[in-house]
């Protein structure tokens, strides 16, 4: 079987962290199949439509790196499509007109929940005859809204006795009962087709093989099922992909963070960790690789290794692999992805690569480099007694930040961080000082921090002359 698979997003607002893992998903499915992954933009629910969207979508995919092989299709421009098919449909007697009013089905919905009943229609226009539809059509049954003398109408499914079952390729077999199933409207009075008609009809017409998707749609696929049955086509196979779960197993939302799939971006993560930590998140490998390239990725997936539970969104777990895949970048690269978060830090490239240095081996995502690294860019701003290591004293700091001001001043400065330590620790031991009450107000001094790099790899940056101005300045803040 040769493999077609597609992300069928529907534009309603900025695409969800759960809508790339489908993407992933299936993306790697198609690669690792040697397949066709597609692009469709499924906008028919005009109400909901959100300007802008589509083109977001676009955007995540190309920022993950997830490129598709064919569209983007637009539903919006496939309409005709859409309504042969549902006339086709009621020709062969699967589907039929209504023209029950809003009014009818709110009362209907209303007495269901009075008996504790689910919410289904009562086929009130099956039994029309061709005459009574022709008539109150007018306009004549190509007519998808209100014609001249004639009433709006939508097309309903028919939904047969007996029950409806398929294998899911992560859950097994699965079966509904066809009575608890509502004949769904597949065409509404403005000529759009509803969800269950443009999806059927497309998957059918580009030919997909596996349609890979959210848990959220295993109830919709068996009406899915009857629609291909009634056209007489051959069902593609089904996953439905687990939800994504917060740290409290609850589905994953805004109140568990940004749960946006391009906020990750803006937060400094980097789309290769993204994807690691996405592929992982509901797939198991099998090993206790947890850092995989995207060609080791393609090379072990399969569908049969997803799981059935919902997959948990682990911040912390995310923290590290983005971490790691930082840690991996050479200087240079390091520098060029955190240029947008430095973006006030005004320096030559040479100084920025010399202070990213510095926190690479530490940092989590690229949005903490602003705090992680504004001394070097700028005098700092702290409290005097900030400077003053534990159980020593004012005089005492000044004393130690004085004497190696002046040591700095007459003598070599190295700009390599080892030898900087080296001939500061040997100034410490002939002075006799006690390390601590020399070293913490020298890191203060420089870096305005409790925590920060060591106080050498922050000199070794600033150079001597910075070095030296800021620990006197330091000085005059304990006069």
């Amino acid at each position: 079987m040769s493999v077609r698979v597609r992300f069928a997003p529907s534009p309603t607002g900025d695409p969800h962290i759960g809508s790339i893992w489908t993407a992933l998903m299936n993306w790697l499915f198609a690669r690792a199949k040697g397949g066709v992954f597609l692009l469709r933009i499924e906008d028919t629910d005009q109400a909901r439509l959100i300007p802008g969207s589509s083109e977001k979508i676009i955007e995540m995919l190309k920022w993950y790196g997830l490129n598709y092989d064919e569209g983007p299709f637009y539903q919006s421009k496939r309409l005709n499509l859409y309504q042969k098919y549902a006339d086709i449909l009621v020709e062969k007697g699967n589907a039929y007109y209504c023209f029950c009013s809003t009014e009818r089905l709110a009362e209907l919905r209303k007495a269901a929940e009075a008996n504790k009943q689910p919410s289904k229609y009562d086929r009130h226009c099956l039994s029309l005859s061709a005459e009574e539809i022709q008539k109150r059509v007018g306009g004549g049954l190509a007519r998808r809204s209100l014609g001249e003398g004639g009433e709006k109408f939508v097309v309903r499914l028919k939904i047969p006795e007996g029950k409806t079952s398929f294998i899911d390729l992560i859950r097994g077999k699965i079966e509904f009962e066809n009575a608890l199933i509502d004949d769904q409207v597949l065409l509404k009075s403005d000529g759009f087709p509803t969800y269950h008609l443009a999806n059927v009809v497309d998957d059918y017409e580009m030919k997909i093989s596996h349609v890979i998707r959210a848990e959220e749609w295993l109830s919709s696929t068996p009406k899915h099922i009857i629609l291909y049955q009634a056209f007489g086509w051959k069902p593609p196979e089904f996953a439905h992909l687990p939800l994504i779960l917060g740290a409290d197993r609850s589905k994953l939302s805004k109140r568990h963070g940004a749960t946006g799939a391009l906020a990750f971006r803006n937060e400094g993560y980097l789309p290769e960790a993204m994807l690691n930590f996405l592929a992982l998140l509901g797939w198991n490998s099998g090993t206790d690789q947890e850092i995989f390239s995207r060609e080791e990725l393609v090379k072990a997936f399969s569908l049969e290794a997803i799981n059935k539970a919902g997959a948990i969104f682990n911040r912390e777990k995310l923290d590290w692999v983005n971490g790691m895949y930082l840690r991996k970048l050479s200087i240079a690269e390091f520098a060029e992805r955190a240029k947008p978060f430095l973006a006030d830090a005004k320096a030559e490239n040479v100084f920025i690569e010399k202070t990213l240095a510095t926190v690479q081996e530490r940092v989590k995502k690229l949005s903490e480099l602003p705090a992680l690294t504004h001394f070097y860019f700028k005098q700092p701003e702290y409290d005097g007694a900030l400077l003053v290591w534990k159980k020593a004293t004012l005089e005492i700091t000044k004393d130690r930040l004085t004497k190696l001001s002046a040591f700095y001043s007459s003598s070599e400065f190295p700009l390599d961080e080892k030898a900087l330590e080296e001939v500061t620790k040997a100034f410490i031991t002939k002075e006799q000082f006690e390390t601590g009450e020399t070293l913490w107000p020298m890191r203060v001094a420089l870096s305005g921090e409790k925590a920060s790099p060591s106080p050498f790899q922050i000199a070794v940056v600033l150079g001597k002359e910075e070095t030296i101005a800021r620990l006197q300045i330091a000085i005059s803040k304990l006069s």
